[in-house]
């Protein structure tokens, strides 16, 4: 019992316990061979040796300092004992959930691609399915010494997400391009060619094709102009105050005098904002320029501008075909069309809800787009007064 004082109470009841024994008849050899069992209890049910509990105390003081190690990393850190996950830091148990220390990495990470680097002392893997379908990470293992080595993962989603984008916004764009430069050509070279023998008629309708394509070309490159400039200005919030209500009651006049007064009807209240008064501008004309395009041309299209106290309300309806449920999740993405030939047709490029969605996430504000088959669509854009953008910026 080295390290513990002496049990003398216990060892004053075993003698007491010994001469009672003595004293009531029961022969000695039994009083001493209870004596010396009730010692041998003692010493068993005593104190670890101090060897034993530093040894333990030295254990737990080297998992909390495994833990201090790895907390501090913004990155998924695992710490293993083997190949058991000794430690996990906050970015980690959230990313795989707190249930893996203590398991097998193995277990925990169970990818072929994990395990197989799991198998080495060092060395990296591009893991793909860790946290969910379409994530990507990529995971490295350093050794410390023999028993001890550390896991990395660093989430790679997010820059896959963004090349693809990009390479599909690549794609979609030179699919854009190609097919109005090809039929211009296309075109050109007919008229050009002296065995081709085209009529008068004929070449006039030539050229109206070849004049129309070409303005196409040129819609479909200033929206990419535009796309790219309010990209670039995204983090940049606008500063200007713009009264809104009449900037949307000038346009809607302007627009109706073009098409008709009986194609849009609009009543719009003051409110004051602050914004980019090109961006605001572009944002409403796309947005009754959609409507007037695929809306029914016998129905006017209805533009409202109310004033909540908090927030300037836009709201731009039509009375066509209405979009299908599955549609409208997509209607903001690039070059998205729910009908490709319809749209090319009334001389849409793709881009004008991209544009719309981008001015309004530079302008803090939300956008919302509802429709229903057979009654039309609306489109709702809330921005915020310009009284409640100085109370948030104070």
């Amino acid at each position: 019992m080295t390290g513990s004082p002496f049990p003398w109470p216990s060892v004053l009841v075993a003698l007491g316990t010994c001469l009672v024994m003595l004293v009531t008849g029961v022969y000695p050899v039994l009083a001493i061979a209870v004596l010396i069992l009730w010692l041998g209890t003692l010493w068993l049910s005593g104190p670890e040796p101090v060897v034993e509990t530093l040894a333990r105390d030295e254990g737990s003081v080297s998992r909390q300092a495994m833990v201090e190690l790895v907390e501090p990393f913004s990155v998924p850190v695992l710490m293993l004992d083997g190949q058991r996950i000794a430690a996990a830091n906050a970015a980690a148990r959230e990313a795989l959930g707190p249930h893996v220390v203590g398991q097998d990495a193995r277990v925990a990470l169970r990818h072929p691609e994990a395990i197989t680097l799991l198998a080495k002392a060092q060395g990296s893997a591009v893991v793909r399915g860790l946290t969910g379908a379409r994530s990507i990470w990529h995971v490295s293992r350093v050794s410390i010494d023999q028993r001890f080595s550390l896991i990395e993962l660093v989430n790679r989603t997010g820059e896959a997400d963004i090349s693809r984008a990009h390479t599909d916004f690549v794609a979609n764009a030179s699919h854009e391009l190609r097919t109005p430069l090809a039929s211009i050509i296309g075109y050109i070279e007919t008229l050009a060619d002296p065995d081709a023998h085209v009529d008068t008629a004929t070449a006039a309708r030539f050229h109206a094709t070849v004049l129309r394509e070409a303005k196409r070309l040129q819609s479909l490159v200033e929206d990419l102009m535009s796309l790219s400039r309010i990209e670039a200005e995204k983090h940049d919030l606008p500063r200007e105050r713009i009264d809104f209500g009449q900037l949307v009651g000038s346009i809607a006049g302007e627009i109706g005098a073009t098409h008709g007064d009986s194609r849009i009807q609009a009543k719009a209240s003051d409110a004051l904002v602050t914004g980019d008064r090109q961006q605001l501008d572009q944002l409403v004309r796309n947005l009754i320029d959609n409507a007037l395009k695929y809306g029914d041309a016998k129905e006017p299209v209805r533009i409202g501008l109310i004033n909540t106290g908090s927030e300037a309300v836009l709201s731009v309806t039509d009375r066509g075909e209405g979009i299908h449920p599955d549609h409208l999740p997509y209607l903001t993405r690039r070059f998205y069309r729910t009908d490709p030939g319809r749209s090319r047709a009334a001389g849409g490029t793709g881009l004008g809800l991209a544009i719309v969605k981008h001015i309004v996430e530079r302008h803090r504000g939300d956008l919302d787009i509802t429709s229903v088959l057979g009654e039309g669509t609306t489109v709702t854009v809330k921005l915020g007064l310009a009284v409640q953008a100085d109370k948030e910026l104070s």
